[in-house]
């Protein structure tokens, strides 16, 4: 119901969020159907179904439908480092630019980041952590993995124009990747909510460990249920827009299906700091919208409308989904893993 609606191209914001209120509620009632002992049941068999398939999959679509945008729609609407995912916004902290650098410097933090360390950025974007912590650790090396091309060239490029002669990238379908050599850390950021088999994920993962390596992962995720994000109604906008095979982890799901892999450590991280991030994004994007409109037009043709308001919906549904509950439902959670 909420796509057709949106196809109208004329609903007012309050009640685009109302309805995307709607549908989050829709969403935690069937995920708390039939109390606590179904609800492990169900979350039993994801894992196992989880566990049976590919690392992840339609790995291409997911990349288009994010990446077939130009940089230059990201330069606009992202912070100045172009990290493209949650923000940091503790007190004091009032820009975008402060935020993006507040989370940077938190998983150098809680990753334990050192100079002198191999340092492998797994699901890098934009490169933002990799040009972040490459300036600020010059004797490390850092190897940034990708899954697109046009993110390997930005990187480069502006690794570059910066003076990095320690930093290189990779880029590959994550069921491909095979790299000979391991990594004092391996940090992820907002990857593996686009993964699957998460058991094979972290045997992947320990491979590249040197034996006293260690992970960090960052991940948005709900409290309590994991579930996919499947096209299947009408109402499925987001997996068939913007998520194309994710999956949205429940915060002890990593813990649980690692079998290589041991968390050492385990923060949370309210919801409310994702969505003041993803409305600063939507505030960029209206302030530019004479400047972003020629490439909306360039990438959706006379789409461009239509995929106008299904960006600026993408973003009000992140907003809304973090700060339910005032961020107690759906947040980030960090964690570090080692080797079993």
């Amino acid at each position: 119901m909420i796509t057709r609606k949106l196809d109208l191209l004329t609903l007012p914001d309050s009640l685009i969020r109302v309805g995307i209120r709607v549908l989050v509620k829709r969403r935690l009632k069937a995920l708390r159907h039939g109390g606590s002992v179904q609800q492990e049941e169900r979350k039993e068999e994801l894992i196992k179904q989880l566990s049976q398939g590919p690392i992840a999959v339609a790995t291409d679509e997911a990349n288009d439908q994010h990446y077939e945008v130009p940089a230059a729609f990201y330069s606009y609407v992202l912070g100045p480092m172009l990290k493209y995912s949650c923000c940091h916004w503790p007190a004091g902290v009032t820009t975008l630019a402060e935020a993006e650098v507040a989370m940077m410097d938190l998983v150098i933090e809680r990753a334990q980041i050192k100079d002198g360390q191999d340092v492998l950025d797994l699901g890098c974007g934009w490169g933002s952590f990799t040009l972040h912590a490459a300036q600020r650790f010059p004797q490390s090396r850092f190897v940034a993995v990708s899954n697109s091309n046009s993110q390997r060239v930005f990187i480069t490029e502006q690794a570059a124009r910066i003076g990095l002669e320690n930093v290189s990238v990779i880029t590959a379908d994550i069921n491909e990747l095979k790299l000979s050599e391991t990594f004092d850390r391996i940090v992820s950021i907002e990857m593996f909510e686009h993964m699957r088999n998460y058991q094979a994920l972290g045997q992947l993962v320990s491979s590249m460990l040197k034996d006293d390596g260690q992970l960090f992962v960052h991940v948005f995720c709900h409290s309590k249920h994991a579930y996919l994000f499947e096209d299947k109604t009408d109402d499925d906008w987001m997996a068939r827009y913007f998520f194309t095979g994710g999956t949205m982890p429940s915060a002890d799901l990593l813990p649980r299906c690692f079998d290589t892999l041991s968390c050492t450590e385990q923060w949370w991280h309210s919801g409310d700091h994702y969505a003041k991030t993803a409305e600063a994004w939507l505030e960029n994007m209206d302030r530019h919208r004479t400047e972003l409109q020629p490439h909306f037009q360039e990438t959706y043709g006379d789409e461009a409308k239509r995929w106008w308001v299904y960006w600026r919906t993408f973003f009000m549904a992140c907003a809304e989904h973090f700060n339910y509950s005032h961020g107690a439902e759906w947040h980030i959670e960090h964690y570090t893993f080692r080797k079993s």
